[in-house]
């Protein structure tokens, strides 16, 4: 089995292309990167002969390349489809250039698997429609937060399990030394003394919580790639958010049966059915829950949720809920489960067909001028001067404009500070992603079946 790889430089495709030589079924058959050079020393890095990689600059040295066998290296995504393969993942990050592969690996009656959350964010809705049109799967991908949370929520509703709540950690564990009373974020410590006593919940949940938020005010909370991936497990899931800017309680791996409790049993939730984030609190010497995901569970039959409690399970202290996590996310190194999935056996990565649950959009951050170019860029993919927002579909203004169809637009009018942006806020958006964005919407509307998809 066969698959092309797009974003081929970046780090996930790195962790995928590490573990494909352990896996006697699977091959790469053409990679596409901006920076061919470099990727071919990061695949000789890796272990790949030299000689197995040919670079290409036109549709037919491909098609030689992978005829003879070797992997074919190419910097245009629109050579990607001029030698066979069976699967694209696609892992650009790039809204317009990840849609327009996507889509044509589709259309030409091959699978995707897509990792960038910022393409399914857009057009998700639309390239599923184009699956079903063409008979193949689109996917999200094994190995990132959002496909493994969708086969967690997916396993628990095939055991009838009563979930209210479901959600990951946010990417960076918030450590604290009560040595120092200092916390720790990746490669940023701050003072926060006043955590050494707020590391139990006590009987007020919220008020610990909001303390612990103040204690760690000076680190930053919520990142965009955090909304963008909730989003999509959203639209594959069902799960909305409680509110717009998520809950991002500090909180450690033992409370969460706790923390996401209904509030009249005493948590943050408003209602059941919410998708959520949480920032991990744990001391130096504790293990990490390494960006993981997790269920909450009504309990029901006491004696048997006190029997797990017993067995180390996370269970809340009035044992009407319980938490269920999975502690890690292994990047490309899970992503063959999706891609032999979905070629062998024609099934995509859990969830049920997408759905316009809720969306990804953005308000501005402070006044923004006509003529403010959107920028994407950084780590986590930020839009200039705009907060990324999780919004319920009802609560989305018909003309909202998704946060990644934004990127790299100009305003066409001034946005006052809070405003949520819109479409007619935006010049110069992409015509086939805006196309993608509403023919999605309007074929997958919460409600409605899901269609033929129009071609």
């Amino acid at each position: 089995m066969r698959y092309a790889l797009s974003g081929a430089g970046g780090g996930f495709a790195r962790t995928l292309l590490a573990q494909t030589p352990r896996i006697g079924r699977l091959a790469p058959a053409v990679l596409c990167d901006r920076d061919v050079e470099r990727l071919r020393g990061m695949l000789v890095e890796l272990g790949y002969a030299a000689e197995s990689l040919s670079v290409c600059a036109d549709a037919g040295e491909v098609s030689r390349a992978v005829e003879a066998g070797a992997v074919a290296l190419v910097a245009d995504g629109a050579l990607l489809s001029a030698a066979p393969w069976d699967i694209l993942v696609e892992a650009t990050g790039s809204p317009a250039d990840g849609y327009a592969m996507a889509r044509a690996a589709l259309t030409g009656g091959r699978h995707v698997a897509m990792v960038s959350k910022e393409v399914d964010s857009v057009a998700g809705l639309h390239l599923a429609d184009l699956a079903r049109e063409h008979g193949v799967v689109y996917t999200t991908a094994d190995g990132d937060q959002p496909a493994n949370l969708i086969a967690l929520v997916t396993w628990a509703e095939l055991l009838g399990l009563d979930i209210v709540a479901i959600g990951k950690s946010s990417e960076y564990d918030l450590v604290f030394d009560p040595a120092t009373g200092s916390v720790t974020q990746l490669d940023t410590t701050v003072p926060a003394p006043g955590l050494a006593g707020l590391l139990s919940l006590g009987s007020d949940v919220r008020s610990t919580l909001a303390a612990r938020a103040a204690a760690v005010a000076a680190l930053p909370t919520g990142a965009t790639a955090d909304y963008c991936e909730m989003a999509v497990v959203a639209t594959n899931t069902g799960f909305r958010p409680d509110v717009e800017r998520l809950h991002y309680p500090v909180a450690r791996i033992a409370e969460l049966a706790d923390v996401y409790a209904l509030r009249e049993d005493g948590g943050l939730l408003h209602r059941a059915g919410a998708v959520d984030v949480f920032s991990a609190l744990r001391l130096p010497d504790e293990a990490s829950f390494a960006g993981g995901v997790f269920v909450v569970v009504r309990t029901g039959d006491p004696v048997t949720w006190e029997t797990l409690r017993g067995k180390g399970h996370v269970v809340s202290g009035d044992g009407r809920y319980a938490a269920i996590y999975l502690p890690y996310h292994l990047m490309g190194v899970e992503t063959p489960v999706s891609l032999l999935s979905a070629v062998l056996h024609g099934r995509p990565s859990g969830g049920t067909e997408p759905r316009a649950h809720a969306m990804l959009g953005g308000r501005a951050r402070q006044d923004l001028p006509a003529g403010t170019v959107l920028d994407m860029g950084g780590h986590h993919h930020d839009v200039t001067g705009v907060q990324a927002v999780l919004l319920r579909d009802e609560d989305a203004p018909a003309d909202t404009a998704p946060l990644y169809l934004a990127a790299h637009t100009t305003l066409a009018r001034d946005v006052r500070a809070g405003e949520l942006i819109t479409l007619g806020d935006l010049a110069g958006t992409d015509p086939d992603l805006l196309h993608a964005w509403t023919a999605g919407r309007a074929s997958r509307a919460t409600g409605s079946p899901v269609p033929h998809a129009s071609r």
